[in-house]
């Protein structure tokens, strides 16, 4: 059956009939035969990329299907190049038929570039978080979105308990004395503190919180959760976290406060400047979420006051951060790239999840139902 677009107005015809609307926009979930046009976008490893075979997630590793997709006939064409009018992506967007990126190095794709994606079908993330797509848009123009769900939430995971011990010991200014050829024991006790019994709240409990509030439950700290909905009473009881249901009434009760829920039109600034206010003086955020959920000079205030005693995190907006970005210079911070999800065993386990998506595609078959975004015009329950 030959693919299409579903245009907006089109959906919006049908909407006055779910059954109608889903029987015609499932047809173009998949694959017509043929050869695809297959675009990747990520960065870039250089010379890392011999160091190690497993290295996948960078443009010279390209996933480790650039073999398999060209046995099958597709083109498969690999950039990191992906900003500007003029760059290699752009080039590709009129006739590209899937379009691989990630949270890592996103490529930003607006209702502009949905537009002029005529033969676009499918838009895959290597990776978990979505948010680099207008998903509207792309519910409006019929397209599938879809991520590799529960690939990296292991990686994240662990990388917010290290944070998290890296600042509550201020390691850091320990690390930084050390390289500097100084010795000041002084400069880092004075801050320095013990994770039992600290009260630590996780904004989000969906997959990468439940595994955090597991994690700590051996440091006998308090833990408190805000999401909207209640975790099982299993893991409750297992994690012994206490539902917040009120996110103002929990945060200033926390010491530790760690990010841990999507990117979306109500998120997005939702710690500003008298939300911040309200938090606890000397507190400590760990934000491996989204950037954009933070505002971002309001954060860099409250570090250099000392009403945050520290920030860290590996998620910034836009990314790559520019070189003046205000969180490069801050106080107290313990600042990453974008890395935590991005593990040699993270990689693997979201190329394997592409490729086994890449397949069904191929085939016509029905993707796992919690690796959907956007499907049939409708997007997931936690970007509505």
């Amino acid at each position: 059956m030959a693919m299409k677009r579903v245009a907006a107005s089109a959906i919006g015809a049908l909407s006055s009939s779910r059954n109608s609307a889903s029987s015609v926009l499932t047809r173009y979930l998949h694959a017509s035969p043929g050869s695809k046009k297959i675009v990747g976008v990520f960065y870039k490893a250089n010379e890392y990329a011999a160091m190690n075979p497993n290295f996948v997630s960078c443009v010279e590793g390209a996933l480790g299907i650039r073999d398999w997709l060209e046995s099958k006939g597709h083109q498969y064409i690999v950039t990191d190049d992906k900003e500007g009018p003029n760059c290699e992506l752009e080039k590709h967007i009129p006739d590209l038929d899937v379009l691989i990126t990630t949270p890592f190095h996103p490529a930003y794709v607006t209702a502009e570039r949905i537009k002029k994606a005529k033969n676009l079908q499918l838009l895959l993330t290597a990776g978990i978080g979505s948010d680099h797509i207008d998903l509207k848009a792309a519910a409006a123009a019929g397209l599938t979105v879809a991520e590799i769900t529960g690939s990296n939430v292991v990686s994240v995971a662990e990388d917010e308990l290290m944070r998290i011990l890296l600042l509550v010991r201020n390691f850091v200014p320990g690390y930084q004395q050390v390289i500097k050829g100084e010795w000041n024991v002084s400069g880092i006790a004075y801050r320095a503190y013990d994770l039992e019994g600290k009260t630590v709240g996780t904004v989000g409990a969906g997959r990468i919180g439940k595994l955090l509030l597991q994690r700590l439950k051996p440091f006998n700290c308090n833990l408190l959760y805000h999401d909207r909905i209640k975790m099982d009473p299993e893991i409750e009881n297992q994690t012994g976290a206490k539902f917040e249901e009120d996110l103002d009434v929990m945060l200033p009760k926390c010491d530790i406060i760690v990010i841990n829920m999507p990117l979306t039109e109500k998120t997005k600034g939702m710690f500003d400047k008298e939300r911040i206010a309200k938090l606890k003086k000397g507190v400590l955020i760990v934000n491996n979420a989204r950037g954009a959920i933070m505002d971002t000079q309001a954060v860099a205030d409250a570090c250099t006051s000392g009403h945050i005693a520290g920030y860290s995190g590996d998620v910034w907006y836009p990314q790559p951060a520019p070189k003046d970005h205000p969180w490069r210079y801050m106080p107290n911070h313990a600042m990453t790239p974008h890395i935590s999800g991005t593990t040699i065993d993270g990689q693997l386990r979201y190329a394997a999840g592409v490729k086994d998506m890449l397949e069904r595609y191929f085939k016509g078959e029905e993707f796992p139902p919690q690796n959907y975004i956007v499907k049939e015009g409708q997007l997931a329950s936690q970007y509505q």
